[in-house]
C-alpha cells in the first residue's frame, strides 16, 4: 500500500454500465470492446471482468492476447493492426485471434506461414481465427483503396479463411468534415457489395451519431470509459455514460498569498487579491498534463464525502509532483480534504478540454507510481 494520497479507481460496475448503453443504443448488435492502450489506461483485467457481456475485444497487442487467454478470457480478440511479421502467426493460431490485414506484406506473411503447414493444420487455423480485411474509405492510414481491395478479398478467400470487411471513419465526431461518414460508408458498402463476410465500422461517435452505419458488429472504444468521442462532455450527457476511473488525492499544505504575489514556477499565477491557496498531491509525473492552464477544474469535497464539495480552478504551473488551486471562497477545505482530478463529480472531458487535449490522452497517460484500486 502506497501513503501518498493520489489513487486511480476504477469502476468495474459503471463500464459494463457504458456497454449496456451500446447495446441499446445498436439494438444490441455484437460488439468488439475496444481494450488497446491497456484498456485506455483503466487496466486489460478491469476491462475483462466489466465488458464480459461483449462479444469480443479488440485490442493490438499479441501479448495483451496471451494475457487475456490468461486472465480467462474464451470470447474473440481481434487484432486491429494484425501482425508485424510472418512469424506472429504462431502466436495468432495458438490465441486463436482474429485479425486485420490493411496491407499487401502481411498478406504475403500470410501465404508464406501457410506453406509450412499440414492441410490439416491450416484448416484448424482457418476454423479458429478470422480475416478482417481493411477498406481505406477515406482515413488514409491503414488499408487497401477500392481498387485493391477486391483482389486482396479472392486471394485471403483462396487459403479457406472466412474474410470480413472492415473500415473506420476519420470525422465520426465532427458532422461536416470530410471526408464524411455518409461517403466513407458509400465506398464501404459498394466495396463489398458482392462479397460474402460480416462488416465493421462504427467507433463510438459512430455508435453515438451515425446509426446507418452500426453494420454487423460495432467498436467501441473511448465511449466505454465514459468520455466523449468529440472532446465534449455535452455530447454525451444525454447518454447517461459513467465515468470508467476517478483519480483522486487531497490537499497536503494551504498557504495564503497576499494581492501582488505569484506562486510556482515561472510565477505565471500572480493574486490580484488576497487569495488561499490548496497544495494538492498530484503533478505531471502521475500522468497530469503539465500545460494545464489556470482556470483548469478541480473539484474538492468535504472532509466526510468527497461527493459533496464543488469546482475551484488551478492557479499556477503544474509541478512534477504538485498543483495548486485556489480555495479562498472553499471554506470547508482543509489538509487532508478530498480531492477528484476527474470522475463521476468532474467529467474528464472537461478537464481535458481546458487543457487544451481529450479524454483519450488523460486516461492512458496515468503514470505507473499512481495506486491503482479495482471496484
Amino acid at each position: 500500500m502506497k501513503h501518498r494520497p493520489i489513487n486511480a479507481t476504477i469502476l468495474t460496475h459503471n463500464l459494463s454500465h457504458n456497454l449496456k448503453v451500446v447495446k441499446k443504443l445498436t439494438n444490441l448488435l455484437p460488439t468488439w470492446a475496444v481494450v488497446k492502450a491497456n484498456a485506455y489506461g483503466h487496466g486489460l483485467e478491469s476491462a475483462l471482468k466489466a465488458f464480459s457481456e461483449s462479444e469480443g475485444i479488440a485490442l493490438l497487442d499479441i501479448e495483451d492476447a496471451a494475457l487475456a487467454r490468461k486472465l480467462g478470457w474464451t470470447a474473440k480478440i481481434l487484432l486491429l493492426e494484425g501482425v508485424f511479421s510472418e512469424s506472429d502467426f504462431i502466436d495468432v493460431m495458438d490465441l486463436s485471434c482474429d485479425f486485420v490485414i490493411h496491407q499487401e506484406e502481411q498478406i504475403t506473411w500470410l501465404i508464406q506461414f501457410l506453406q509450412s503447414k499440414s492441410s490439416s493444420e491450416i484448416e484448424n487455423f482457418a476454423k479458429s481465427c478470422s480475416i478482417w480485411l481493411k477498406l481505406n474509405s477515406g482515413m488514409n492510414r491503414l488499408g487497401f483503396k477500392s481498387a485493391q481491395y477486391g483482389v486482396s478479398y479472392e486471394i485471403l478467400k483462396s487459403l479457406g479463411f472466412e474474410v470480413n470487411h472492415m473500415t473506420h471513419f476519420a470525422n465520426a465526431d465532427h458532422i461536416t468534415t470530410k471526408p464524411s461518414v455518409e461517403s466513407q460508408w458509400e465506398i464501404f458498402t459498394k466495396a463489398t457489395q458482392i462479397m460474402e463476410g460480416s462488416m465493421s465500422a462504427a467507433n463510438s461517435a459512430a455508435i453515438i451519431q451515425h446509426s446507418f452505419a452500426h453494420a454487423d458488429i460495432t467498436r467501441p472504444g473511448i465511449m466505454l470509459y465514459g468520455a466523449s468521442p468529440s472532446g465534449i462532455y455535452k455530447d454525451i450527457e444525454h447518454l447517461g455514460l459513467k465515468a470508467g476511473m476517478n483519480l483522486r488525492t487531497k490537499i497536503i499544505a494551504i498557504q495564503e498569498i497576499y494581492a501582488g504575489e505569484s506562486i510556482g514556477y515561472g510565477s505565471q499565477f500572480t493574486a490580484k487579491t488576497n487569495t488561499k491557496v490548496a497544495v494538492i498531491a498530484c503533478g505531471y509525473a502521475d500522468g497530469y498534463p503539465r500545460h494545464a492552464p489556470n482556470g483548469t477544474p478541480v473539484w474538492v469535497g468535504k472532509q466526510e464525502d468527497i461527493a459533496d464539495g464543488q469546482i475551484v480552478p488551478i492557479i499556477g504551473r503544474v509541478s512534477m509532483d504538485m498543483i495548486t488551486i485556489d480555495i479562498t471562497n472553499l471554506h470547508h477545505a482543509k489538509v487532508g480534504s478530498p480531492v477528484e482530478l476527474w470522475g463521476e463529480n468532474l467529467p474528464i472531458d472537461n478537464v481535458a478540454q481546458k487543457a487544451q487535449t481529450v479524454g483519450y490522452e488523460l486516461m492512458c497517460a496515468i503514470a505507473p507510481r499512481v495506486e491503482k484500486q479495482i471496484l
